[in-house]
């Protein structure tokens, strides 16, 4: 694909949503830095039910801390690996507290080494909470990416260096919510709404639907 192509993507797009941010309910970086925890293999419409009680009973490290992994649990088993993410839960308010001032830290070593938070929740929460122009790709990201042809690549992390290589700096803040949601409503897994899509005649996919 073409950079004038890519541009006219992310144009439209941006069009279509300029002030896209995450679909998780959040109202600081540690609210985001856990919602977004407990999101991987789980839908944002999941968290934001579970976190409504979370956040209200541990709205700080401290407090949440407090709660412990059962009180964690208690909040949280309506998600998938509960078990495991509420021990990463705590783990993780722990270093907050004891090395960081109960501080979400604006830094990627520093948030990838907290227990339960990998390279993609390290991107959102330097984009969402900090507006770094990072570009964290997940599933909806690296299918949308691979079948229109914006960035392919073999792994994550190959689509996530290619699109911070083509995407253009004044895009690039907003980008990885505009893929997601693309990929979440438009570009879907099994059938694509081709029909639907703004970015149709742009896109390079060969087996293009008429839904």
């Amino acid at each position: 694909m073409n950079k004038q192509k890519r541009i006219e993507i992310l144009t439209r797009l941006r069009a279509n949503n300029p002030h896209p941010t995450t679909e998780l309910n959040y109202r600081n970086p540690f609210e985001l830095l856990i919602a977004v925890l407990l999101s991987a293999q789980a839908t944002d419409v999941g968290v934001n039910k579970a976190t409504v009680g979370l956040f209200a009973a541990g709205p700080t490290p401290e407090a949440m801390l407090a709660l412990g992994v059962d009180g964690v649990k208690q909040h949280i088993k309506t998600i998938g690996l509960f078990n495991s993410k509420a021990e990463n839960v705590i783990k993780t308010c722990r270093i907050l507290v004891e090395q960081y001032d109960s501080q979400v830290p604006e830094d990627r070593e520093a948030l990838e080494a907290l227990p339960g938070v990998g390279r993609k929740t390290a991107n959102v929460v330097l984009n969402t909470a900090f507006g770094w122009p990072t570009i964290a790709v997940d599933t909806h990201i690296y299918r949308v990416a691979n079948r229109t042809r914006f960035a392919p690549g073999k792994t994550v992390r190959e689509v996530e260096d290619k699109l911070v290589k083509v995407i253009p700096a004044e895009f690039k803040v907003d980008a990885h919510h505009w893929f997601i949601l693309h990929g979440r409503y438009t570009c879907i897994a099994r059938k694509p709404r081709c029909g639907s899509c703004l970015i149709e005649d742009l896109c390079e996919f060969k087996d293009k639907t008429e839904l």
